[in-house]
């Protein structure tokens, strides 16, 4: 694990292609700063897994008018009609999944698990092309897990080991994106010396950590704002 000075340092091993999870629910708790740090990079035909895609010219919203989100796999876009609109010209996929479907399938990946069956979506036109099985006289679905490349995600405090601590709502995928990627990369309010943290507060231990940088955006009841 290491600490960098910079958003730009830590998002370095960022390359086109790549598979990205990124944290947070619409712009609540998510990783604004490295976000926005990925919008400048030079590159491209990124498949992103998270929730949604932000909001209009906010957060991953960004990165979508840039052309630079090849697929997206998550829950809920109609936050954004850019999403919408983006997928009637062709110009990007979308993998619509239930939302406990995402964070099951993300914990999934962090656990080792090829895939699991669930009775979400059987029935539906979500479930189309994908194999079923019956369990007790009752369908179930075969979803499989996901992994990413990269994870960026938010958390509210550090410990100089790596350990790391979610304010309120930001428990949402961020803790279980930590676990299901190759390199994980977060942002944090503040850095702490080892042992500050109780540790049964600590919810992503540090050897799934590393990268971490301070966060230098924050959500408001104003918007998104400069940090500190």
């Amino acid at each position: 694990m290491k600490f960098y000075n910079s958003a730009e340092e830590a998002l370095e091993c960022v390359q086109s292609g790549q598979t990205i999870m990124v944290g947070g629910f619409g712009l609540v708790g998510g990783p604004l700063t490295l976000i926005d740090t990925l919008v400048e990079l030079d590159v491209n035909d990124l498949t992103i897994i998270s929730n949604n895609l932000g909001e209009q010219g906010q957060g991953l919203g960004k990165l979508l008018e840039q052309k630079k989100v090849k697929k997206a796999i998550g829950s809920y876009f109609t936050g954004n009609r850019d999403v919408g609109d983006a997928f009637q010209r062709g110009e990007i996929d979308i993998e619509l999944l239930p939302q406990g479907t995402l964070a099951e399938s993300i914990r999934a990946g962090g656990a080792g698990i090829a895939g699991y069956y669930t009775k979400t979506s059987f029935g539906t036109d979500l479930a189309k092309g994908k194999e079923t099985k019956m369990f007790k006289d009752e369908e179930y679905v075969l979803e499989e897990a996901l992994q990413a490349d990269v994870a960026i995600i938010r958390a509210y405090k550090a410990d100089t080991l790596g350990n790391l601590v979610y304010y309120k709502t930001a428990r949402n995928f961020n803790p279980l994106m930590a676990t299901a990627a190759k390199t994980v990369i977060v942002e944090v309010d503040e850095i702490v010396e080892a042992g500050e943290l109780k540790s049964d507060e600590i919810a992503t231990p540090h050897l799934f950590v590393d990268r971490v940088i301070l966060a230098k955006k924050v959500l408001t009841k104003e918007g998104v704002v400069e940090h500190g």
